[in-house]
């Protein structure tokens, strides 16, 4: 019994991991031409990105409850807790699930430059975004990361030939 609980807590908790964190690449993301947009950062404000409710943290806390509370009491009794667990605890896990899925973002206002705005929201990642920084817009698949721009040097002379 105790494997079994074991097993749907931890069903609960990876079922609900995810990010939209701009340092994670999805697998399908990867080896594949993005569009690449050059703008320059306007504003930068922090948001919350509201966690998910799938369905997979109330039904592995509904079991969880269900099997903890049919092993209180005699047969009886047995049914009726075990009722009232699997309720409760699908309601503990859905709260779970919500509450582990939220992420801590940010919403970063750009200006492109043929003038048009947009706004991108994003998981907090590594970098930092500040008023008048140069980003790019990376589009890949429908979703769009905002990163800071790469310094290009100019080019130098070019060597003579021998």
């Amino acid at each position: 019994m105790k494997r079994v609980i074991a097993v749907a807590a931890l069903l609960a908790v990876f079922g609900g991991c995810s990010t939209t964190s701009p340092d994670v690449i999805s697998p399908r993301d990867a080896q594949r031409m993005s569009t690449v947009l050059d703008a320059t950062v306007l504003s930068v404000r922090p948001v919350v990105v509201e966690g998910s409710q799938s369905g997979i943290g109330a039904a592995a806390g509904g079991v969880v409850g269900g099997v903890a509370g049919s092993s209180v009491g005699g047969s009886r009794e047995s049914l009726a807790v075990g009722v009232i667990g699997a309720v409760v605890g699908g309601v503990i896990g859905n709260a779970a699930e919500r509450m582990g899925t939220r992420e801590q973002a940010e919403e970063i206002l750009v200006q492109l430059r043929n003038g048009e705005r947009r706004a991108i929201v994003q998981a907090k990642g590594s970098e930092t975004f500040n008023p008048g920084d140069a980003v790019i817009l990376v589009t890949t698949g429908g979703k769009v990361r905002v990163t800071k721009a790469p310094v290009v040097m100019p080019a130098g002379p070019a060597a003579p030939k021998s």
